[in-house]
């Protein structure tokens, strides 16, 4: 029989390796699917991706594809998610400066409405 190079063993245990890790590595490293929030995308693409993620996740879950606590783990998580990036949205659209004339105008028509509305009221009395 002939020898066994050391390059072809070290190549086959590299092999051997490398092999077992692309197939262990999704058992462990579960959480790195939570959060596949990339940074180059926009938080209205995210929402989406998230709702729809959701819609997903419930539709598994009723055709007995998940168990019931990785449902209720991964919506809890899913739902943090989405919650985070409506008030990121919130917070950029309460930010913005309103037009104060335009509010004004706004607030006189509610009040004229409201006053309108107490004098058929008190009319029908």
């Amino acid at each position: 029989m002939q020898e066994i190079s050391i390059i072809s063993m070290i190549f086959t245990a590299a092999l051997v390796l490398i092999s077992l890790f692309l197939v262990l590595a999704p058992f462990f490293s579960f959480d790195s699917y939570l959060s596949f929030v990339s940074k180059g995308q926009d938080s209205s693409t995210n929402k989406e991706v998230l709702l729809s993620t959701l819609n997903e996740l419930e539709f598994e879950y009723k055709m007995d594809k998940i168990s019931h606590a990785d449902y209720k783990n991964l919506k809890k998580q899913y739902e943090a998610q989405v919650v985070s990036i409506m008030k990121d949205e919130e917070e950029q659209l309460t930010g913005q400066k309103v037009d104060s004339d335009l509010m004004a105008e706004i607030e006189s028509e509610i009040e004229a409405t409201m006053k309108n509305y107490k004098n058929k009221k008190g009319e029908g009395k």
